[in-house]
Formats: C-alpha cells, sequence, structure tokens
C-alpha cells in the first residue's frame, strides 16, 4: 500500500462522512434501527412515478441533457421560485441533489485559502466540502445556547466582528434553515428592528425565544461586508406549530433548494441553484463547475422531479403532518436527559438533545447504544459540538418510530442512573 503522501493533502484531512461510519456502525450492530440518517419514509407521489414509467424507452432520457437542466423542470423550477419562495430575480440550475449544488457553488464562489463562516451545530457535508476544496480557514461561529440560532448574541455581534475584523473577509457564510442538525428555524424579520416572540413547541420543552430579525440581519452583514451568503432551503416544506419558512434575495445570495426529502426522492438525485440573475457571469462560472462533476443531473430523475411539481406542495404537506407524532414520540424518548437538554423540533426532520456533561465522547454513547440497545443516532462531535446527539424522527413509519423510540427511551435511562453498562 502506498503512503498517505501520495495522495491529496485536502482529502486526506477531510474528515470521514459519519454517514459511513454510521452505516457500518449499523452493519454491526446485530438487527439495530436507524434514527440517524435524515430520510423520510415515504416514496415519491405515485402519480408521478407512474408516469416516469413510461419514460424508459424515451431515447432523450438516455442522453445528456443541458447541463443546467432540462427546459421544462427549469421553467416549473423558476414559476416555483416566484409563487412559493417569493425569489423574482434568481436564476436556476438543476443538480444532483443539494450537497452536489453546494459543491458547485463552494467551487464557483471560493478558491483555496479562503476564509468562511459556518455555525456550530454545523452540517457535516457542507464542512466536508469546505475541507475538500481547499478552504484552510473555516471559521465556527457560535448558536445560541438557547435557540441555536446563529451567534450567541440577539445582535450577532460576533457575526459582524468577524466578518469586519478578519483580513481578507470571509469569501462565504452558510447557514441551513431550517436548521441540520438543530432542527431550529431562522424566522422571517418582521421588522427591521428586534422583536422577540416566543412558541411553545412542547409542554416538555422551555419556550424558545426567536429573534426575528436574525435573516435579514445575516443577510445585511454579508451584503456590507462583502461575503456570499449561502442558504440552504432542503427543509422548507419541514415547518411544524403553523411556522411559515421564508427566503431572502439578493446579488450576494445564493439559495440551494433539494427534491430528496420533500418528495421521497433520496435516491433520485435531485436538487437546485437558486441564483442571483443579475450577477454578471455567474452562470457561465456555474456551468464550468457543472459540466465537470455530473454534466447533467440524470435526465430522468428530472422529470420525475417535474412530475413531482405538478402533484404541488400540498402532497408534501400532508406527508409531513404525521411527523408530528414521530416528533412527540422522540421527545418522549429523550426524556431521561431532562426537558432543558433537548432543542429544534420546529424545522427539519430533527432533535437535538445534550448528553451529560461527563459524556464528552458522544462517539462512545452512540457505538454503545448502537450494540446495547440496537438504535442508532448521529454523533454531535460531527457536527462540531461533541456531547450531544442528532436524532431524526422522520425516518420510520410511526409504529416503527414507538419501537426505535421505545430502545432509545430505555438506553438513555440507563446512561443517565447507571452509565455505559456492557
Amino acid at each position: 500500500m502506498g503512503s498517505f503522501g501520495k495522495l491529496a493533502r485536502r482529502v486526506v484531512e477531510t474528515e470521514m462522512p459519519v454517514m459511513v461510519q454510521i452505516q457500518e456502525l449499523i452493519r454491526g450492530a446485530k438487527n439495530a434501527v436507524s434514527l440517524a440518517q435524515g430520510v423520510v419514509y415515504w416514496q415519491p407521489p405515485k402519480k408521478a412515478l407512474e408516469k416516469v414509467k413510461e419514460l424508459v424507452w424515451e431515447p432523450s432520457v438516455s442522453k445528456y441533457g443541458a447541463d443546467e437542466g432540462i427546459p421544462q423542470l427549469r421553467e416549473a423550477l423558476t414559476k416555483k421560485l416566484h409563487q412559493e419562495n417569493k425569489l423574482f430575480k434568481s436564476s436556476v440550475m438543476v443538480t444532483a441533489g443539494a450537497n452536489q449544488a453546494f459543491v458547485n457553488v463552494v467551487l464557483t464562489l471560493c478558491d483555496p485559502g479562503d476564509s468562511v463562516v459556518m455555525f456550530a451545530p454545523y452540517y457535516f457535508n457542507a464542512y466536508m466540502s469546505f475541507q475538500m476544496t481547499g478552504i484552510t480557514n473555516i471559521i465556527v461561529g457560535p448558536g445560541n445556547p438557547e435557540t441555536l440560532h446563529p451567534d450567541a448574541g440577539k445582535k450577532l455581534y460576533w457575526l459582524e466582528k468577524i466578518l469586519s475584523e478578519t483580513k481578507p473577509v470571509p469569501k462565504l457564510v452558510t447557514v441551513v434553515n431550517p436548521g441540520n442538525p438543530s432542527g431550529t428555524y431562522i424566522p422571517e424579520p418582521l421588522l427591521k428592528v428586534s422583536l422577540s416572540l416566543s412558541l411553545s413547541v412542547h409542554t416538555n420543552m422551555q419556550k424558545l425565544p426567536f429573534m426575528c430579525e436574525f435573516i435579514d440581519r445575516i443577510s445585511d452583514l454579508c451584503r456590507d461586508a462583502g461575503s456570499w451568503l449561502v442558504v440552504d432551503n432542503t427543509y422548507e416544506y419541514f415547518m411544524y406549530d403553523g411556522l411559515k419558512h421564508t427566503c431572502v434575495e439578493g446579488n450576494h445570495i445564493v439559495n440551494i433548494f433539494s427534491f430528496s426529502k420533500a418528495y421521497g426522492m433520496m435516491g433520485w438525485r435531485v436538487g437546485y441553484i437558486a441564483y442571483p440573475t443579475e450577477v454578471e457571469g455567474f452562470s457561465e462560472q456555474l456551468l464550468k463547475v457543472q459540466d465537470n462533476i455530473p454534466i447533467c443531473a440524470s435526465i430522468i430523475s428530472q422529470h420525475l422531479a417535474l412530475y413531482s411539481l405538478e402533484v404541488g406542495p400540498e402532497w408534501v404537506t400532508e406527508q409531513i403532518k404525521d411527523l408530528v407524532k414521530n416528533r412527540e414520540i422522540i421527545l418522549e424518548s429523550l426524556s431521561p436527559l431532562g426537558e432543558d437538554a433537548v432543542r429544534g423540533g420546529e424545522g427539519a426532520i430533527y432533535l437535538w438533545a445534550r448528553l451529560p456533561a461527563k459524556y464528552h465522547d458522544d462517539y462512545a454513547v452512540v457505538r454503545w447504544l448502537a450494540h446495547r440497545h440496537g438504535v442508532v443516532v448521529i454523533p454531535g462531535g460531527a457536527c462540531g459540538c461533541p456531547g450531544h446527539l442528532r436524532i431524526s424522527f422522520g425516518g420510520l413509519i410511526e409504529d416503527d418510530c414507538k419501537a426505535a423510540g421505545d430502545r432509545l427511551r430505555k438506553g438513555l435511562e440507563e446512561l443517565v442512573r447507571d452509565g455505559m453498562v456492557q
């Protein structure tokens, strides 16, 4: 075997994907059930799948398509961005999933050695994308311990300080909204001034104060500093308790979206980028990256995405209704940790839990839960926050979620009471 010295340092020094580790753990833990991977339990709309079957023999499906996506899908997405997201000055590129969309954006906007900003707990794949593309200064900011919103302060003073004092100025700031792994939502600004409100997600969780100016404030700080803001909206439809998702737009903002979760299309790999139309040269440079990675997203997958859009977002929201039950099940399962230990749940498909202080090695806890109690979750250390767990409530139907939740509760009760008994 050759030495690591013969391999690219930027890849060798990139962290091993936590999901690869989790998949190995599941294979090694007999009859383990997963509350780990960010997936949903439903398949794409039946009507859309039936229409796609008819395309198997269509010659164009087996050929290359336009790099930026088939025209019909891009037209439909532009209409969707206008009607649902209120984005009127954005162009669309279709990608092989949101992760590839993010890599496209990083390669288009950032040079090796640039500084970028993200907030803990962060999405592990975004962190790896920076590492793998040669970003040498990944500045990880604090999250508010009560809300998990970006920056520990109500006025985002940390971000303002970083953007004003770091030289050269960070090229890019990124957030996921609703959050992965946090399961929290950064609300739309109601006013240009600070306005707080509260929402009780669950009777066993303390009220979570929201600062409604966050997204607007982040956008303004990035614009004024000359930094890009990249917002991952993968979980745009996954909102609970009457909350509504909103987007921001500007010549310094890139929005990323996905079909994977909403339409149950994880394996079909379709995402898209909404980038500022008015920025000269953006489209041409993005196309260079696209042509050298997938050339184009799978043609048959793009048709399924188009047919799913025709079914409409009402189909998605109908599926998501049942996830509220799953959320309550997993909240109850996490109760041995104490009500102050659990956050998230107002958006996306995740709850975020703090382990007792002595369990800083969350990877050890995850392995123990898998092998002793047959339930698998994500270690918070993979998201920049050791001593925590990310739990997904989206991947199982209600009965299976109850079974998994029972295992998790028993494991946490034993962990708190007796420790990691072997």
